[in-house]
């Protein structure tokens, strides 16, 4: 038995359009981001009131 399809549904063909092919490839070099390191600040200026806060992540 050879059921012919009938008119698509306008659902079926979005989803067709959408799904019926790979996303095109993304390089390796085009998914980083290199940027220059900040210079280190002392410790006295590392170290906050609130580092319990950022530690703890704000518990």
């Amino acid at each position: 038995m050879d059921q012919g399809r009938g008119p698509e549904h306008p659902a079926e063909a979005r989803r067709r359009a959408r799904f019926s092919k790979l996303p095109e490839r993304i390089r390796l070099e085009d998914t980083v981001a290199e940027r220059p390191a900040a210079p280190r600040a002392s410790a006295d200026a590392a170290v906050t009131s609130d580092w319990w806060l950022i530690r703890m992540g704000g518990i």
